[in-house]
């Protein structure tokens, strides 16, 4: 389960990301009610989907074992 914290604070690559209207909005607005940046939110969202795609992986291969 997707939660928010604060823990990218310090992050320091800056790169440019293109957003629909619609998900930038719905980003900025859940970024404000959890009281992070946008930035942060962000950088957690992609953990998460990283996170979730590897473990999903391991699990896969190991059930076809």
């Amino acid at each position: 389960m997707f939660t928010v914290d604060k823990k990218f604070a310090h992050a320091n690559v800056a790169r440019t990301v293109r957003f629909t209207e619609t998900m930038f909005k719905e980003l900025c607005d859940l970024a404000d009610s959890e009281d992070v940046s946008f930035n942060n939110l962000v950088l957690q969202c992609c953990a998460y989907a990283l996170e979730e795609y590897s473990g999903r992986g391991k699990k896969e291969k190991s059930q076809s074992l």
